[in-house]
């Protein structure tokens, strides 16, 4: 296994982001359409939050009813907007952190994505899921 190896190697960079200003129906669309868990919300290319399908779950129903009954989630998600509910002190890394390092953030951590910034802008965003991957590509 290669102990250098920087983050952008395994990153997402097409990340799929949210606006402060997009309502929390359009991120339950984005986090299914797309089958994440983990969404940056921007300001431009600023990253001023990250959203997880967590935090939607932790104020809805949105895992446990059918489509003809989202109109329960609708009524709920007309109470909060995204910056209610995103977390905002986030911890980010840079493309040219290592693998290594950045398993060690997240093993200490409660979150399982961090974004990855560079030059003030959002670049990609790196997951558990990711580095998972990557062990897993080892073993090949």
């Amino acid at each position: 296994m290669k102990k250098r190896t920087s983050i952008s190697v395994i990153m997402s960079k097409n990340v799929i982001t949210l606006n402060k200003t997009d309502d929390l129906t359009t991120a339950e669309k984005l986090f299914k359409e797309h089958n994440i868990r983990h969404i940056p919300v921007v300001s431009g290319r600023t990253i001023v939050g990250m959203l997880s399908y967590t935090d939607l779950l932790r104020i809805s129903f949105a895992d446990a009813i059918d489509e003809d009954e989202s109109d329960v989630d609708t009524v709920v998600y007309n109470m909060f907007t995204i910056e209610q509910v995103m977390a905002k002190n986030l911890v980010t890394v840079s493309p040219t952190n290592t693998i290594k390092e950045v398993a060690e953030i997240l093993s200490k951590k409660e979150f399982h994505a961090l974004p990855v910034i560079e030059g003030g802008d959002l670049v990609g965003i790196v997951t558990t899921t990711d580095l998972i991957y990557f062990l897993l590509e080892q073993f090949n």
